[in-house]
């Protein structure tokens, strides 16, 4: 026990310092995280670190998606559901299809163990492309398209993947009754989903304690995600619809300080969680290196390229279609939402990176059948999930901002986020306002002293003189340079305030009071400063 939380620590080591080395490489964390993992697998003396499948998909997979269902805005899921739903559903379906069908012809594969394979190749990741994505400035809507599709897309995948696995066990598949049965697992997990979070949200409502709301929001994600794929459903879609239910619903419910500590509660959560995923996939090269001897190097590298050719392929076949083919077809959609340019396409194709899920569900291939022969061709179908993931996740993620230059959205991208920060700042000064108003309507109402009306006026219009009036005005910089100042006034006071309490003048708790309020104004000041965007 003591040796594997000794491993464990220094799992987190490599974490920690492979993460500062991609920020000052300027590298995707999941690109570097993969490739240190393989380098630490093939070390001499390094233990052998086998995934389980369950780890990913019951452990890890619940929490991810989760959290970025809370932070995904309903709004824009919904304006965009056209567009997700044809990548998450659509596209997923046709690439399985696509691997199954050239598998079958071209390398000899059965339909039916081609179809699994396509399965767990098909739903790209989330976590790696975006986290690229975001730094290049690339417009809101691919974002939004590319976050929705990853949050839905593991549902159909992981759907598919058990009708073919119980197919090829069984030999017994039935198009209609799988679909009836889809339909019925997707209506059912999103009223389960949304259930799950009216009921947590309440929960949370009653205790009035952040420690444990925060505790109730840990389990929330396994409540939505186990029920549904104990009983034969995947859970996914269900973790989603109760992520995107507490997004909505939430703000108004949630006390303050459950959010401030939240915030840093599941930040760090999701980092230690998408990083030790991604260093541990790149571990599992070692485990299937060791297994790869019985089969020829050729036949391994050749099926990896044949899939990692169709599954691009099919992206940009796909994707294309589904953007532009409604819009063809119906003057009303054109008239409301008209066509993207086709850069936005051709970036939405490209970002086709497989990840984790993809591994975890190759490693959850079941061994026999039930006749008790052997899954066919279990091993090859591991050693090219793994080959697509790596080759799409490193190959795909340095190219990615190339292209995103090439294509030349990255100023459509810029000009987004400045137009957004003087939205915010609109928005804050309108905020500021209506509290003015209501404070009027206070003093209209009830007897105040005038010294109370006076210091909360001077608050109301402190905040109001901390916003520029525009982003390109002097007022901005004289804004910007108030900011950079605060921060060395509150440096100076929690220098003086740590002096007080070495010379005995202060204890211990007032000094964590005192440095609490300094760290509280000092973390507001990011939000106050709209930098120039991304490159």
């Amino acid at each position: 026990m003591a040796a594997h939380f000794q491993i464990f620590l220094i799992l987190l080591a490599v974490l920690a310092g492979t993460s500062l080395l991609a920020r000052r490489t300027n590298m995707a964390p999941a690109i570097l995280l993969m490739l240190v993992g393989i380098a630490l697998a093939f070390l001499p003396g390094m233990p052998a670190f086998t995934l389980p499948p369950e780890v990913v998909l019951l452990l890890v997979l619940p929490p991810l998606i989760y959290s970025a269902s809370v932070a995904m805005s309903w709004r824009e899921f919904k304006y965009n559901l056209r567009s997700i739903s044809l990548l998450a559903v659509g596209s997923v379906i046709f690439t399985a299809c696509a691997v199954a069908l050239a598998t079958h012809y071209l390398i000899g594969l059965s339909f039916s163990t081609g179809f699994v394979l396509g399965a767990i190749v098909a739903p790209p990741d989330v976590v790696a492309p975006l986290a690229i994505a975001r730094r290049l400035a690339i417009p809101r809507r691919i974002l939004v398209v590319l976050e929705g599709e990853g949050l839905a897309n593991d549902a159909t995948a992981l759907i598919l993947y058990r009708f073919a696995v119980a197919a090829i066990a069984t030999g017994a598949f039935s198009l209609p009754t799988a679909t009836g049965e889809f339909a019925i697992i997707v209506v059912g997990e999103i009223a389960f989903g949304i259930a799950v979070g009216w009921v947590m949200l309440r929960a949370r409502r009653r205790s009035r304690d952040p420690q444990i709301e925060i505790t109730l929001s840990l389990i929330t994600p396994y409540i939505a995600y186990w029920i549904p794929e104990h009983i034969g459903g995947s859970g996914v879609i269900a973790t989603v619809a109760c992520g995107l239910y507490m997004s909505w619903n939430g703000p108004l419910l949630i006390s303050a300080a459950t959010r401030l500590q939240g915030v840093f509660f599941w930040n760090l959560v999701i980092y230690l969680t998408e990083g030790l995923l991604f260093l541990l996939t790149g571990f599992q090269l070692r485990h299937l290196y060791e297994r790869s001897k019985a089969f020829p190097l050729e036949d391994i590298l050749a099926s990896t390229a044949l899939v990692i050719a169709v599954i691009v392929i099919a992206r940009f076949a796909w994707v294309f279609p589904a953007i532009f083919a409604p819009r063809w077809l119906s003057r009303s959609l054109r008239r409301r939402d008209p066509a993207p340019p086709w850069q936005w396409a051709f970036i939405i194709s490209f970002t086709g990176v497989r990840g984790a899920v993809s591994l975890a569900a190759a490693l959850a291939l079941p061994l026999t059948l039930a006749s008790g022969a052997a899954f066919p061709e279990r091993d090859l179908i591991q050693f090219v999930a793994f080959g697509v993931i790596f080759v799409t996740l490193v190959g795909f993620g340095l190219t990615l901002p190339r292209v995103v230059r090439w294509l030349g959205v990255a100023d459509e991208g810029r000009n987004e986020i400045v137009a957004e920060h003087a939205k915010e700042i609109a928005a804050r000064r309108e905020a500021l306002d209506a509290a003015l108003r209501e404070l009027d309507a206070i003093t209209d109402d009830r007897d105040l002293s005038d010294e109370v009306v006076k210091l909360l006026r001077a608050r109301q219009e402190v905040r109001t003189s901390q916003l520029p009036p525009a982003l390109d005005c002097d007022e901005y910089d004289a804004s910007a340079l108030g900011i950079e100042l605060t921060r060395e006034l509150i440096k100076t006071e929690r220098e003086f305030i740590h002096e007080m309490l070495r010379n005995g003048k202060i204890t211990d708790e007032t000094r964590r009071r005192i440095e609490r309020d300094l760290d509280l104004e000092e973390a507001s000041l990011a939000n106050r400063e709209y930098g120039e965007a991304p490159l």
